[in-house]
């Protein structure tokens, strides 16, 4: 179960797609696997055509679900949720599994799976990419965040707690879970860098001139947890002459961007539309340093970005506004790469001076963090729970 799977955009879509193409090379003979995910709505502005609602495969059957549209609001995502759990219910209830797998940044899709594996007696393996009772201590107005927390935190207990094994996403939420709950048993697969930035950073050419300005480029989601719009209007303010900032996506914070680039007066700033990976690779190619920011809340200490391995593997130098252990994993994992605290144009811009405008491959962090590679050995973990259930 997935609430994202490709052709959609995101980093939960991505990191589901990988996993079944590796679950599938490994699945034993006679052996069927199901995606109930949806068709792509990450994006108001992003849609596909050609996504189908019902694929079918040797051994491999996969369900979008069709969506009521939204806009990133919190209210409409519920109403969108409400009726993916609806609709996945119905499609699985005359289905029988011996193992469930959820991938969640968002809570609520990993309990509809702990349900269906309980309900079921089936073996459940979580994937948590995200640690949804703290973030919305930090993302939702704090009235609101009170009121909700305790029913969440209720949620998260039960989700966990039903779990055969729990994989954590980033090695910073690992104090979190294990304080929380020690009888469980915990993985550590990471985000890795997909086939196709591999390929892209075997062309990474190392004598390629710095402009002037400077092409400073962002793709990504545009919300409350990226934090763009608190940091780019006077960042881009500063950097009027020497870099130009190209943002690409789109999310629940735009306008909110679009109004503060309009207070600050900055004409140095170009917003666009969400695209397609391959136009997306042409786009970093095009860049002379690739952004990245995450809002200065204190449940972003914990998080790794999935966009820092499509950023490295571009070989591009990488200025990026993070804390906790993403500020540590850039400064230990990447070469060529600038760190300095969200929320911070000061700090941001000595950071910029400390970036060397050239390219650089990064060969030994693409072998250690090759998507294929870690989702082969997630896979042979995953099913390693068919085993002892059988």
């Amino acid at each position: 179960m997935s609430f994202y799977y490709l052709p959609d955009l995101s980093a939960g879509s991505f990191r589901a797609t990988a996993l079944v193409s590796a679950l599938t090379q490994q699945l034993p003979d006679l052996a069927q696997l199901d995606v109930v995910t949806t068709l792509p709505n990450r994006y108001s502005t992003f849609s596909v055509d050609d996504a189908l609602e019902f694929e079918r495969r040797p051994s491999l059957e996969i369900r979008r679900i069709r969506l009521p549209g939204h806009n990133s609001g919190m209210w409409d995502q519920s109403r969108a949720f409400l009726h993916f759990a609806k609709e996945a219910r119905r499609h699985v209830q005359t289905r029988r599994y011996d193992l469930v797998y959820a991938t969640s940044s968002r809570l609520m899709t990993a309990a509809l799976g702990a349900w269906i594996a309980k309900r079921q007696k089936a073996k459940l393996y979580l994937d948590i990419r995200d640690i949804f009772v703290d973030t919305i201590m930090s993302v939702l107005p704090r009235r609101l965040a009170i009121v909700t927390r305790p029913f969440f935190s209720v949620i998260e207990r039960w989700t966990i707690e039903q779990a055969d094994r729990v994989n954590l996403v980033s090695g910073g939420f690992r104090s979190y879970f294990e304080i929380r709950y020690p009888s469980r048993e915990y993985s550590f697969f990471s985000n890795g860098v997909d086939e196709e930035f591999i390929e892209a950073h075997a062309r990474v050419n190392t004598r390629e001139p710095a402009r002037n300005p400077l092409t400073v480029l962002y793709a990504g989601n545009i919300g409350e947890g990226q934090g763009l719009h608190v940091i780019i209007p006077a960042l881009a303010k500063r950097m009027q002459g020497r870099a130009v900032f190209k943002l690409i996506g789109d999310g629940g914070r735009k306008r909110a961007l679009e109004a503060a680039l309009q207070r600050a007066g900055v004409d140095n700033v170009e917003l666009l539309p969400p695209v397609k990976r391959e136009q997306l690779i042409d786009a970093y190619r095009g860049a002379d340093v690739l952004f990245l920011h995450l809002n200065d809340y204190e449940a972003f200490k914990k998080v790794l970005p999935s966009k820092l391995f499509e950023y490295a593997a571009m070989g591009k130098p990488i200025w990026a506004g993070v804390s906790g252990y993403a500020a540590d994993f850039v400064r230990s994992e990447i070469s060529n790469a600038a760190v300095f605290n969200p929320c911070d144009a000061d700090g941001a811009e000595e950071a910029f001076s400390r970036l060397s405008f050239v390219e650089t491959p990064r060969a030994g962090f693409i072998e250690k963090f090759s998507r294929a590679r870690l989702m082969r050995a997630m896979a042979a973990d995953l099913l390693s729970l068919t085993r002892s259930h059988a």
